[in-house]
């Protein structure tokens, strides 16, 4: 520690009027210090103040210079010293520096800013804000032949696509061009995940996206697929998942996704469908996953539904119900859901028998597959009455959806299953299926529904309510006395904020309930007639004019 303490005098005395010589003796041992105890020799550089005297000594002609940055580098390792690194300047000229052709100055450089910058946001922002992120994909053009320099990119890169500002500016560079080509003459492992640490993070931009698909990365990453299948090690295995979620993550952006479809013959998309019957988990889920995001515009919808791909999905969940894979159940469902919501398209799955192999998965007891479960199945009967009416009319289903209404825990699920009993009755209009919900327990949640934060689900529940009423209001009697019916009726009407398609149908059920004794004595009591009698000058005309029918006919039947 003497040696280091006069090595240091030294410094701060040679730094003043220096003779590169002394400068890089000093630096010698200051190097040699650290390497024995970095964290003991780091707190005496601190003490004895040399941070403050090392901007100086960060000249681009000094050869002093990559010791100088390695210094840095080995002094920024302790998270103690990274913000006395901050205030002394270091920041600056290290990034100057960036801009050198000494290959060596350039590693040091980018390993003293990677430290100093490590696990901090606000740093890295500084470091986007002064432009390192162009400058770091030129050098990697560069010196692409440079594996240290390479790995020194590919490390800054993967820290600064973690922050949603840098994408902006990769965007605005060839890093796409650049990182396809180094993946091509990849032929490890580790450099390979190296790579795709940075592609993971930039993918998640839509024009990164597009940009990745014309350097020709999907090739790439088919090519990993195809190597790796059969792989049995544990490094294939990582590879194929990361390659194939890589894969899917480009099909989330439209443009790219719609690139890769090519009107249904791209030949992509061809090699994603053979992945669907594969024996391989981790393709099916990755090929159903690829389907569901084909599956983002009617026209592919149309397209892939015309040309089969419903049974090779419907031959998966086949496969799934003893396995059990909920990923990939969940992934499938997504997809089917998708498929389902051109209207064309709804005829031709329910003749498939799509309905018959989704209602197979009614026992799962996962939440996310019951989510799209519930959702492919109400996307299924919309607008179709006989579909409607036959699953409407399956009374397990029916006691399944009510025992969902309840899912406190699961917000999705419980919304999905109240939305679908609400669509059975909508879409079927059958008095069959009003019974089926009412002696399932159904009326109860529907009532809860209608005071949903959503718009749209309030909407949905008073229809299929008004339904309950016309078709059967003596068995639903009860029900609708037992979940307090009227009284959330007179809320939705007196509260202001409720929209007019809100304020219409209430009016609407209000006169249909009318028929009910045990309910007509409550419209009296709440003196609905007070409430609707206002409405009558509402803005909406549709909302005034059956103001004006629902106070005829309460006054008719006071």
């Amino acid at each position: 520690m003497d040696n280091l303490s006069e090595a240091l005098d030294k410094l701060k005395l040679a730094s003043s009027d220096s003779t590169s010589d002394s400068v890089e003796s000093c630096l010698d041992c200051l190097l040699k210090a650290l390497a024995n105890n970095n964290t003991e020799a780091s707190v005496k550089i601190q003490e004895m103040g040399v941070l403050p005297l090392l901007p100086s000594l960060l000249s681009p002609q000094s050869s002093c210079t990559p010791k100088v940055a390695n210094v840095i580098a080995e002094v920024a390792k302790n998270e103690f010293m990274r913000s006395s690194c901050v205030e002394a300047g270091l920041i600056p000229p290290l990034v100057q520096l960036l801009n050198s052709s000494d290959q060596e100055v350039l590693l040091q450089t980018g390993r003293a800013l990677g430290n100093i910058c490590y696990d901090s946001h606000s740093l890295q922002a500084q470091l986007i804000n002064m432009g390192v992120i162009p400058t770091l994909v030129k050098l990697l053009g560069i010196h692409s032949h440079n594996t240290a320099l390479t790995e020194m990119c590919l490390i800054a890169f993967g820290n600064l696509a973690e922050l949603e500002s840098s994408k902006e500016q990769f965007a605005s560079t060839n890093i796409a061009e650049e990182l396809v080509r180094l993946f091509q003459k990849q032929t490890e492992h580790e450099k390979k995940e190296m790579i795709f640490e940075v592609l993971a993070p930039l993918a998640e931009n839509d024009v990164i996206k597009l940009q990745l698909v014309e350097a020709g990365l999907v090739e790439c990453l088919l090519q990993v697929v195809a190597q790796t299948v059969d792989g049995e090690r544990e490094e294939d295995i990582a590879q194929l998942k990361t390659a194939s979620d890589l894969m899917v993550l480009l099909l989330l952006g439209d443009e790219s996704m719609q690139k890769l479809f090519e009107g249904g013959k791209g030949s992509v998309f061809q090699r994603v469908l053979s992945w669907i019957p594969s024996h391989n988990h981790q393709l099916q889920l990755a090929g159903a996953l690829a389907i569901a995001n084909f599956a983002r515009n009617d026209g592919n919808c149309i397209h892939m539904v015309d040309t089969g791909i419903v049974q090779k999905l419907l031959d998966l969940l086949d496969r799934h119900v003893e396995e059990g894979n909920v990923t990939v159940q969940h992934a499938a469902l997504s997809a089917l859901r998708n498929l389902a919501i051109p209207v064309v398209n709804k005829s031709k799955m329910l003749s498939a028998g799509v309905a018959d192999v989704v209602l197979k998965f009614l026992q799962s007891e996962m939440p996310p597959v019951q989510f799209k479960l519930l959702g492919t199945l109400r996307m299924l009967i919309d607008t179709q009455a006989e579909a409607a009416d036959q699953l409407g009319t399956n009374g397990k289903l029916v006691e399944r959806l009510v025992e969902w209404c309840e899912a406190k825990d699961h917000a999705g699920v419980m919304g999905e299953s109240n939305r679908l009993l609400s669509a059975l009755i909508r879409h079927s209009k059958s008095k069959e299926v009003v019974r089926t919900v009412i002696q399932g327990g159904g009326v109860k949640h529907l009532v809860t529904m209608a005071t949903s934060e959503h718009m749209i689900m309030q909407n949905e529940a008073l229809v299929a309510l008004g339904l309950i009423a016309s078709l059967d209001l003596v068995a639903a009697e009860k029900d609708f006395v037992g979940a307090s019916l009227v009284s959330v009726l007179h809320k939705l009407l007196s509260d202001e904020r409720s929209a007019p398609e809100i304020k219409y149908n209430s009016m609407i059920l209000i006169c249909a309930v009318m028929g009910s004794e045990p309910l007509h004595k409550e419209v009296q009591s709440l003196a609905f007639i007070d409430v609707v009698s206002k409405l009558r000058a509402h803005e909406n005309k549709t909302v005034s004019h059956q103001a004006s029918l629902t106070e005829q006919r309460l006054t008719a039947q006071s």
